[in-house]
This record gives structure tokens, C-alpha cells and sequence, in this order.
């Protein structure tokens, strides 16, 4: 079940048996849509946001399209930076939209828009507030590869368990990945993969994918409090290497999950 964690504490390996071993090579033909990735980012998420876009920049700075889509849901609580273009190339864009449904739509125009631009493929981030996925019927594009960013905590694996089993039961086809985060030790992300997969797998009959882990380093809450790519900051911290490492895992898999 865990087919991915660091070798060393800052160092990775290719995991065996990921879905780019399947199936062949990456598709020559350019895509007619970006895979979409769903991320679970409550209104007021600012650890998940800062994640979730720092591993959109790690994406760009490995050469691939990085786009961040976020329901405009309070003034209040920013999580995100300005709508557009920001370093490196990753898109901002900001929707209004109120539901699973329109965020799902917005996602698909974006996921079209960016595959004609890009040559060279890339991911879409839609972040998606956790209890939109209890009306998740209302879209498919949003079901089809959703990402957990978990502590090892047995509350925060408990809630993740509980997103897992929103998503299986719209859509027993999804692809759900888990990042554990926040850890300092790799058996300590390890055990905490494993027993959230083995609970799914048992009572949900569903594979879950890991997709590594994100240590507990300084740097990450200096990023929320600068509004700073760690990666562009810090490229030589541990937190910056954990990025690329779950980025470069991403556009493995995204290689065969393009729509052609």
C-alpha cells in the first residue's frame, strides 16, 4: 500500500508500481484537458493553502503548467495570493463559484485552456471546501484524482478517512491520493499512511495512493506569514525538497491521467 516515502530524510525514491509504470510512456498528443487534482481547503486552511500552493510553484519550476483554482469564499480570510500570473508562472484564478458544481465546470474550462497552451502538460490544483464533496454528484472532473494533505495525528488520519469515504461514495472510482505532513521522521509518516490505508482499504474497499510526505520545518509557517514560495525562498531547505519530491510524483501520474 505505501508506494512512496523519502529514502533518507532528505533524499527520495522512484516509487515502484506508480501509474506512469502502467500503461506505457506519457501520450505524444497534446492533451484536450490538464488532469484536474482536487485538494480538500476549508475557508480558513491556511496550513493545506500554503501547501497546496507551494507544491503548484514546485510544479512550475519543473517546467510543467501550474494553475491554483479557489472558490472566492470570504474576503476576510485570503488564503490565496492575487488573481493571474505570480512567480514562475503559476495562475491564480479566483472563482465565484458557490457550489461542487460550478467549481467543477470552472476547473474543466481551465484544465482546456491551459492544456492548449502548455506543451510541455501540467496539473490543475482545484481547491475544494471539504463539505462541498457531500453534493459532489453535481461534477465528475472534481472526483477523479483528489489529494489529502494529513498530519499523522490520529484525529487529523480520522478526518482524512472521512473525506476519503465523501469521495468513494460520489465516485468509487476516484483516485485519492494522501501527503502526510508535518512530521519529522520518515517512519513516522510511514506508520501514519499505513493506517489510514489499511482502515480505508477494510471498510471502504478502496486503494489509497501515497504521495509522500512534507516535513515539519520553520520555513513552511515563515511562507504563510511572507506570502513567499519556500521553493524561491529556501530551495535548499527540507521543506523545499519534500515539495518537489510530491510535485515531481504528481506530473509522474499526470502523464496518464491527461484527457486526449
Amino acid at each position: 500500500m505505501i508506494h512512496y516515502f523519502l529514502g533518507e530524510e532528505d533524499g527520495a525514491q522512484r516509487p515502484p508500481g506508480r501509474a506512469s509504470d502502467i500503461g506505457g510512456s506519457a501520450p505524444e498528443e497534446r492533451p484536450a484537458a490538464l488532469p484536474i487534482v482536487s485538494v480538500p481547503v476549508g475557508e480558513s486552511d491556511v496550513v493545506r493553502a500554503a501547501y497546496a500552493w507551494n507544491l503548484a510553484v514546485e510544479i512550475a519550476r519543473q517546467g510543467a503548467s501550474a494553475t491554483i483554482l479557489a472558490p472566492v469564499q470570504s474576503e476576510a480570510t485570503p488564503l490565496w495570493p492575487e488573481a493571474g500570473r505570480g512567480p514562475v508562472g503559476v495562475e491564480v484564478a479566483l472563482s465565484p463559484a458557490q457550489n461542487f458544481g460550478d467549481l467543477n465546470r470552472a476547473a474543466l474550462d481551465i484544465a482546456v485552456r491551459r492544456a492548449a497552451e502548455s506543451g510541455d502538460g501540467g496539473v490543475v490544483l482545484a481547491t475544494v471546501p471539504p463539505q462541498w464533496f457531500r453534493e459532489a454528484e453535481t461534477g465528475r472532473a472534481l472526483l477523479r484524482w483528489v489529494l489529502l494533505f494529513t498530519a499523522a495525528e490520529a484525529a487529523d488520519l480520522l478526518e482524512a478517512y472521512g473525506m476519503a469515504k465523501l469521495v468513494i461514495a460520489a465516485n468509487p472510482d476516484s483516485r485519492i491520493g494522501v501527503t502526510i505532513h508535518g512530521v519529522r521522521r520518515v517512519a513516522e509518516a510511514e506508520a501514519a499512511f499505513r493506517r489510514v490505508a489499511e482502515v480505508t482499504a477494510r471498510r471502504l474497499d478502496h486503494r489509497l495512493e501515497s504521495y509522500g510526505l512534507l516535513v515539519d520545518d520553520l520555513h513552511v509557517y515563515r511562507a504563510i506569514v511572507s506570502r513567499r514560495p519556500i521553493g524561491l525562498e529556501h530551495p535548499q531547505s527540507r521543506a523545499a525538497r519534500a515539495l518537489r519530491d510530491v510535485a515531481s510524483l504528481l506530473l509522474e501520474d499526470s502523464k496518464v491521467r491527461a484527457v486526449v
